[in-house]
């Protein structure tokens, strides 16, 4: 049958069809379609965990168990998970285990642009990077049977591009994978130095017998193929794989191709093959020079990133500026030179809190109280933007409150009375806890904020530990976060809701005052959450309005400025098809100007 999918939904069906048993994933964009595509599978037990390097444990723990196990995440969320990493590289495995990486180059949702195909290099693990949605599904496949043959996790790549574009994909029967017995062996489970030197040893074994089965295509499902040689005309060359492939084919046209699906190890004998009385090869690669470095070293000729940027996508208008502005190659048709740039500029758009969004009140406060803010990542990573502008920092998940603590240590303790950590309650929960567990423990004194509105927000709206619901929204433990700040030894904890902007700021005012931690939680469900809710509106009085557009402050959209053709000053007006009635902008008005009204 076929179907037309995203390649995450194609990512999902494979983990289905390979008779997958445990799937887990902390959300991240843009991997978190993957595995809640898989909850749609009743066969598959599927969990949001805390964090990344949880959802690696749990995923292990089930392959080791022996049952087919699937782990997803962003490439950031792979630093996060690197330490079970390594060291499953030296246990294997039991039953397969694959974990599905989903780089993000461009950084569209994304603070770095990170390379993972260096994690497979580091940690000797096979890596296989498919090119469109029907490669997703028989990647995860063949991503399996090798996970069980060579005893090893196995890494699938995915980039934006490929994991958010849609295909027709060819599917198929779940297979039927019976439990894999365990036996105990802390030989090879137990990774005490003693057991580890040796297990060291089988991981060099393993990568030189998989590099011998890339050359050979074996073990792998039938009909599947990883790496391919597509002949050409003339003596130009091309070796690519995943997205990069697909825009290099759009721009060098009949050219002969060798389009590598398992990107690490490397085919060497095929390379070599491939690319002896060419008289030009081109390696196209989206990040470093990971194939490149590789292939020199093998002593072959090619042209990569002398030519081609290591930052951001080689969109097919920017690969076709830097190829044929360094040469065209044989059979290449030349034609003008393109960024893929529209010819009309268009005025940018730039993110923004959503209307009602409950961060809007808390932003407002902070920087009208002058306060250094320490951020981190979420949708309140906005605040850093006009009219607010609070945030001073955003580096990593949980990083707000370690880094906070940290400005006390370096400035002083007279710091902490003039700065304020925020964090949104997945972040929190993800890798908040152990920062504020520091701070507690030695002796800070700084005042931790953070921004509940019950979901992981900037993903897509997933529940995590403190909504109550599980990844298929069936009720179960809530993590109480009170509780949570008084056991790591918080004394001063309040609960405010962020729209009472008299309250909140009256709150943060005492806390970083006072002479030990304290936290703040800014309580409100996102707005998103509860669409369906009627809220009343608010209008403006245009004979109350001065126009002196204290309104503007939290840079709502649905307060907007309005001029008639010739008119200098404008008037304020209220979107109503944007207002959720949240009445930020009401307590804001000091002449009474905007009033509530019933929708």
């Amino acid at each position: 049958m076929k179907e037309l999918m995203l390649g995450n939904e194609a990512i999902a069906r494979g983990a289905y069809e390979a008779g997958v048993t445990v799937a887990t994933a902390y959300p991240g964009t843009p991997s978190t379609e993957i595995t809640e595509t898989i909850s749609r599978y009743e066969e598959i037990y599927c969990e949001w965990a805390p964090n990344e390097k949880v959802a690696l444990e749990v995923a292990a723990g089930a392959a080791v168990g022996g049952a087919r196990a699937i782990c997803a995440m962003k490439h950031v969320g792979l630093n996060v998970a690197a330490d079970p990493l390594f060291t499953l590289s030296y246990t294997g495995i039991n039953g397969g285990l694959v974990i599905v990486v989903a780089d993000d180059p461009g950084m569209h949702s994304s603070q770095n642009e990170q390379d993972s195909r260096y994690y497979a290099l580091a940690a000797k693990l096979p890596m296989l990077e498919p090119a469109d949605a029907q490669e997703c599904r028989d990647y995860i496949l063949a991503a399996f049977a090798l996970s069980e043959e060579f005893d090893t996790p196995v890494l699938v790549r995915l980039s934006t591009r490929v994991a958010h574009t849609r295909g027709v994909v060819e599917t198929g029967e779940r297979q039927a994978v019976p439990l894999r017995d365990y036996l105990k062996d802390i030989g090879k489970y137990v990774m005490m130095p003693a057991m580890a030197r040796k297990r060291h040893e089988v991981v060099e074994e393993r990568m030189a017998r998989l590099v011998e089965a890339v050359n050979t295509g074996a073990y792998l499902p039938a009909g599947v193929r990883l790496n391919r040689v597509e002949a050409g005309d003339g003596k130009t060359a091309v070796i690519s794989s995943g997205i990069a492939y697909q825009y290099a084919r759009e721009v060098f046209g009949e050219v002969s191709y060798l389009k590598l699906g398992m990107v690490h190890p490397l085919p060497e004998k095929l390379l070599a093959g491939f690319t002896r009385d060419r008289e030009k090869v081109y390696v196209i690669e989206e990040g470093g020079a990971f194939f490149e470095t590789q292939i020199k070293a093998l002593g072959i000729k090619v042209t990569g990133k002398e030519v081609l940027p290591a930052t951001g996508e080689l969109l097919p208008g920017l690969l076709r500026e830097k190829i044929f502005g360094h040469s065209a190659g044989d059979n290449v048709e030349e034609t003008k030179a393109g960024t893929g740039e529209a010819e009309v500029a268009i005025p940018p758009r730039p993110p923004v809190l959503c209307p009602g969004c409950p961060h809007r009140g808390v932003f407002y406060v902070l920087k009208k109280l002058g306060l250094t803010v320490m951020g981190d990542i979420g949708c309140y990573t906005l605040g850093a933007l006009p009219p607010t502008g609070a945030l001073d920092t955003c580096v990593c998940m949980g990083a707000s409150i370690g880094m906070l603590h940290g400005m006390e240590k370096a400035r002083g303790p007279e710091f902490a009375k003039k700065a304020v950590a925020v964090i949104g309650d997945s972040t929190f929960i993800h890798s908040g806890i152990t920062g504020l567990v520091d701070l507690v423990y030695n002796k800070g004194h700084g005042t931790v904020i953070i921004l509940d509105n019950n979901t992981t927000g900037m993903t897509g709206h997933q529940h995590h530990p403190g909504t109550g619901f599980d990844l298929r929204g069936e009720p179960t433990n809530r993590l109480d976060l009170v509780q949570v700040a008084k056991a790591v030894g918080v004394r001063r904890v309040q609960v405010i809701d962020p729209f009472a902007l008299a309250e909140l700021e009256k709150a943060v005012k005492e806390e970083v005052a006072a002479e030990e931690p304290s936290v703040i939680i800014a309580r409100r469900p996102c707005v998103l959450l509860d669409r369906g809710k009627t809220r009343d509106l608010v209008r403006v009085d245009e004979e109350k309005c001065t126009f002196c557009r204290r309104c503007l402050a939290v840079g709502c959209p649905a307060v907007v400025v309005k001029r008639a053709p010739g008119e200098k000053k404008g008037r304020i007006v209220i979107d109503e098809t944007l207002c959720t009635g949240c009445m930020l902008c009401v307590q804001l008005c000091p002449f009474g100007a905007i009033e509530r009204v019933e929708r």
